[in-house]
């Protein structure tokens, strides 16, 4: 099983940055990808930004040149560095997991969740 565990979120004015980072823990053979989804009030969960084991990267269309996500194989860790934030990136940050168990068993794990709020 595979813990999760945000940091970084909070309040900043529209054009300001903050960087959001993710400890995994537990009991894994790999984590396979990492990335950060979101979910504003009243709208579904949406992908963000994922990486790969391998360090390849994929962004949505609305943060890409905005967003950077880099990864820590090592420490198991993710971060999301993001600049140039507008009002409507503001909602719920939740860190997620692809990992293979022991078993080579697929399975996704989620983070509690940070919230990001950006005032206009």
């Amino acid at each position: 099983q595979v813990q999760l565990v945000e940091s970084g979120g909070g309040l900043v004015q529209a054009g300001g940055s903050l960087r959001l980072s993710c400890a995994a823990s537990g009991s894994f053979f790999s984590i396979n990808v990492m990335g950060w989804y979101r979910q504003a009030p009243g709208k579904q969960r949406e992908l963000v930004a994922t990486i790969t084991s391998g360090g390849s990267t994929n962004y949505a269309d609305s943060v890409t040149g905005r967003f950077t996500i880099s990864r820590d194989n090592a420490k198991n860790t993710v971060d999301l560095q993001m600049n140039s934030l507008k009002p409507e990136d503001t909602g719920v940050y939740y860190c997620y997991a692809e990992v293979t168990d022991y078993l080579r068993r697929l399975s996704n794990s989620w983070g509690q969740g940070t919230q990001v709020t950006v005032s206009s």
